[in-house]
């Protein structure tokens, strides 16, 4: 069975930091590029890293320095590092791998 899960949201202040994970099944996770998606309450899902299998990278503007997208091939499972976060990160954010979804995890941006 295949499987998509997300973990590792939460509430921070502004400035602060978050890391979030993404582990998916072996027989996709090897073929697939991993991507984080997130969706602001009101507003359209939006791409905000992605992760090939070889490892490129490519970011949203608005993330690109002070988020980082990583896989651990291991691990089968993808993580995205949030530094410097700002309210208006908050959503909740989705993993993707392939046509798999995760169920998301609520990122929460207040002082």
């Amino acid at each position: 069975q295949v499987h998509v899960v997300e973990s590792g949201g939460g509430l921070v202040q502004p400035g602060g930091s978050l890391r979030l994970s993404c582990a998916a099944s072996k027989s996709i996770f090897s073929i697939y590029a991993m991507g984080w998606y997130r969706q602001a309450p009101g507003k359209q899902r939006e791409l905000v890293a992605v992760i090939t299998s070889g490892g490129n990278t490519n970011y949203a503007d608005s993330v690109k320095g002070r988020f980082t997208i990583s896989r651990d091939n291991a691990k089968n499972t993808v993580y995205l590092q949030m530094n410097s976060l700002k309210p208006e990160d908050t959503a909740v954010y989705y993993c993707q791998c392939g046509y798999y979804w995760g169920q998301g995890t609520q990122v929460t941006v207040s002082s």
